[in-house]
């Protein structure tokens, strides 16, 4: 097994337990709720084969519906955005830059990697919600869902971003 894969292993249980263990009984004012483990499609680097990262993407989404009695949501979620990551990395990665290249914070700069970060966790939230409560008819507590759950979930990415300072 090689190291990359190895690494990966480990990102990929650290965010489904502190999904499952922490961050998925937080809900704050009953409408912001942490969903940490989107950063995990995130961090795919730039020409991965895109097979792997739906494959990775679908099976974090499913442990975690196990685990937390969302049918297919995360899962279907998920694999939408693994599906748009790699086109969407494309966006904000330098043309002479390395092949490999990990997105984040340093070697996509700040203003680059919000753009890159936002709306992927936007419309993570805006499809694992809407999948959740499958009406419009509360559209206000469908909105405040949304934007609570991305504003938290950004938080977290960028605090985790600022800690890793590759």
């Amino acid at each position: 097994m090689s190291a990359d894969f190895l690494k990966r292993l480990g990102w990929f249980a650290l965010f489904f337990l502190a999904q499952v263990l922490v961050l998925g009984r937080i809900h704050l004012f009953h409408y912001a709720t942490p969903l940490l483990y989107v950063y995990f499609v995130t961090m795919f680097p730039r020409n991965h084969e895109k097979w792997a990262v739906l494959v990775w993407s679908f099976l974090l989404g499913l442990l975690i519906d196990i685990f937390s009695n969302t049918p297919g949501l995360a899962a279907a979620s998920l694999t939408v955005i693994a599906a748009i990551q790699p086109h969407y990395l494309e966006l904000y990665v330098p043309r002479d830059s390395a092949d490999n290249l990990k997105p984040s914070l340093v070697t996509l700069g700040p203003v680059k990697y919000a753009y890159y970060i936002i709306p992927i966790v936007l419309v993570y939230c805006l499809l694992f919600y809407s999948l959740e409560m499958f009406t419009f008819f509360n559209a206000l507590y469908w909105l405040m869902c949304v934007v609570g759950s991305s504003l938290i979930t950004l938080v977290l990415i960028f605090t985790l971003e600022i800690g890793r300072g590759h």
